[in-house]
């Protein structure tokens, strides 16, 4: 790859500040890959595995090519599950923080009213889920006509979750005249032929040189019999001593029965899997992301959307059943260049999966053997130090690019007649305020929202206490969210 910088690809004084706060350095080989062809317009069919970097792939060109200045959607990002399009909208938020990009998720089981709501405000890219963005097209809550991007992302998941007849309905109804990428970790033929269908002569990416798993992780094998796991778990973990684990099971029961064990051994612990709330599953993907706790119990519900680049060690405490599972799994860890290790647990009756695990990713994976009582007893006090102490978060890009940031809550809105151009005249006329210090602006019928960036917070929050805007009165306070 000729490219070793983001500076190579002539983007924004605002998206290269971004990304050297996200400490984005060097562009990954899908990154160098994609970023120029699609800043070229080109339809793309990539085939990338998970943690290869994809989504800064599509997401770097987008928030350099979209127009600040169009409040409708210009790009349409569809996204397999609600956990994976929460991600995407937060990386695309990250990204384009300072070229005050709004990017919205929308998605099944939450109010489809907050999100018409929301799709009202000038909105640049939608991230969502197949199915509720078919209902807001449906119901004419999200405008399609000034769409020149559509990203399909985790294609043969949607495939695998029947989702691709959704897929070619929304992709039906969209502009021609746009630009389309597809990115996925398989190509299957439906997935293929979906692509031909609809695409204007894509051009096709394999990034294979690592093959299906990145070579910095460590696979490993432990044979046990199902009685004897929980045992092993704990033996293992205090082994290991991991700054953060991922334990993955094949049913919620599992997860229920694993988790309830560690919270009773005292571990600092969370679950995850499809039978808990949504907003519970988001509130413990968040708190394994800040540190809150160290091990999270999931089924493979968290095997894609958790970008977490410290996860130092992920157990299969079941084998998965479908072999693209175990590579999903296995890449929550190993990611953005820092050294990571797989353990499955293997029973006798789980062989034939194994294998085919085996021949799919096509190495055999090397058996360890169990830990020793004296290895146990000698690891005791250093991992009962560590599981009593918060985890340390090394690289949470959100915090990291949100910490210069204040958001500040004004009590009016559209039903006073204001405009986001209102705020920003008034704000950039503060001394020592301009207008590159003003970020997101979100207006609603009695409430505004307004981020200030560059740690001017304070500046504008005290200024703004005596200052009218329009000849309105408003209060501010900085918002709770």
């Amino acid at each position: 790859m000729d490219e070793r910088s983001f500076n190579d690809y002539q983007l924004s004084e605002e998206l290269r500040r971004a990304l050297t706060v996200l400490k984005y350095d060097t562009p990954t080989e899908v990154q160098g890959e994609v970023i120029p062809k699609a800043m070229n317009h080109q339809d793309l069919i990539v085939k990338s595995q998970t943690g290869s970097g994809k989504t800064a792939a599509f997401a770097i060109p987008i928030c350099e090519m979209v127009s600040w200045e169009e409040k409708k959607p210009q790009a349409l990002i569809l996204s397999p599950t609600r956990e994976l399009a929460v991600q995407v909208r937060e990386d695309i938020t990250n990204i384009g923080r300072f070229k005050r990009i709004k990017a919205l998720a929308v998605y099944g089981k939450e109010p489809f009213s907050k999100q018409k709501e929301e799709l009202k405000q000038k909105t640049h890219v939608v991230v969502g889920t197949p199915g509720r963005v078919m209902d807001h097209i449906e119901r004419e809550t999200l405008a399609l006509d000034e769409i020149k991007y559509l990203i399909i992302d985790e294609a043969d998941e949607m495939l695998n979750m029947g989702f691709i007849n959704d897929v070619e309905s929304i992709i039906k109804q969209l502009p021609e005249d746009r630009i389309t990428m597809v990115f996925s970790a398989t190509l299957p033929k439906d997935v293929e032929t979906l692509c031909h269908k609809y695409m204007k002569e894509p051009i096709h990416i394999e990034i294979a040189s690592t093959g299906l798993t990145t070579s910095l992780i460590d696979h490993r094998l432990v044979e046990i019999r199902e009685e004897g796991k929980i045992a092993l778990l704990k033996d293992l973990t205090v082994v290991e001593n991991p700054d953060s684990c991922i334990i993955f099971c094949n049913t919620k029961e599992h997860v229920n029965f694993v988790f309830n064990e560690l919270e009773e051994a005292n571990y600092s612990c969370e679950r995850l899997h499809g039978g808990l709330e949504q907003e519970d599953r988001f509130a413990v993907m968040n708190g394994f992301k800040t540190g809150n706790f160290r091990y999270l119990v999931a089924t493979d519900v968290a095997a894609r959307g958790i970008d977490i680049d410290n996860v130092t060690l992920v157990i299969n405490y079941d084998v998965p059943l479908e072999k693209e599972s175990y590579v999903h799994r296995t890449g929550r860890t190993g990611r953005a260049g820092n050294a990571g290790k797989a353990i499955t647990f293997l029973t006798p009756n789980e062989e034939k999966y194994m294998k085919a695990i085996e021949r799919y990713i096509g190495f055999n994976i090397s058996a360890m053997d169990i830990p020793k009582y004296e290895e146990v007893v000698s690891n005791q006090a250093v991992f009962d130090e560590k599981i009593s102490g918060r985890r340390v978060v090394k690289n949470n890009k959100t915090a990291r690019i949100n910490q210069d940031i204040m958001k500040l809550h004004f009590t009016g809105g559209k039903k006073k007649k204001i405009r986001a151009v209102d705020f920003v005249g008034t704000i950039a006329k503060i001394p020592g305020v301009t207008a590159e210090d003003i970020g997101i602006i979100t207006i609603q019928d009695t409430l505004t929202y307004v981020d200030i960036l560059n740690g001017k917070g304070s500046l504008v929050l005290q200024a703004m206490e005596n200052t009218t805007i329009k000849g309105k009165k408003l209060k501010v306070s900085k918002a709770i969210k």
